[in-house]
């Protein structure tokens, strides 16, 4: 019984830690609204950034107007980002290892992109700039308010409105003007 109690105690004291230690990957800390740890947060960001500059260079090269102006607005804001959160890891402020190539999730959907067109290539592309951006504007809050590194946090908090517009960008991609308005 006493074996029992104690490890009933471990796993209980450990959930905490389990939670962050699964990363982001399995969600559980976005469905928590745990902060991610330091490595996750720079390297989901580092990977985000990595998909939105090369889905949105697709985006300029094959969608429509709409598209066109929406992907290079991303190429723009997405490289200016990464520029900056590697400043920050070479220059010592924040201690993380930046990813150098996408992750298997994110290079599949892209290869997806490079392969469709059309109306194909709107729909995925418009759909996978909702998520992203609904996915980073999460780890972005959560990092901003509890994560572990200072200068990281004030960045993160920084950052975050030009995603929240991002995202409401997104989500009128697809969409018509309504009568009298121009977009």
């Amino acid at each position: 019984m006493k074996r029992t109690i104690i490890a009933l105690s471990c796993v209980l004291l450990a959930g905490p830690a389990l939670a962050q230690s699964l990363g982001e990957k399995t969600g559980i800390n976005s469905t928590l609204g745990v902060a991610p740890t330091t490595a996750d947060f720079v390297k989901e960001v580092a990977v985000s950034d990595m998909f939105e500059i090369e889905s949105s260079k697709l985006a300029v090269q094959k969608g429509n107007a709409q598209e066109k102006t929406f992907g290079q607005q991303m190429v723009t804001d997405h490289t200016k980002t990464s520029s900056e959160l590697k400043e920050l890891v070479s220059g010592g402020k924040v201690e993380a290892t930046l990813p150098t190539a996408l992750d298997s999730s994110h290079q599949s959907k892209l290869d997806k992109l490079k392969n469709a067109s059309g109306k194909d290539f709107s729909s995925d592309y418009n759909s996978y700039q909702v998520s992203a951006h609904e996915d980073a504007v999460s780890l972005f809050e959560r990092y901003s308010k509890g994560g572990d590194n200072s200068t990281l946090k004030d960045w993160a908090g920084k950052t975050l409105p030009a995603l929240k517009h991002h995202l409401d960008m997104a989500k009128e991609l697809g969409k018509a003007p309504s009568v009298g308005q121009s977009k």
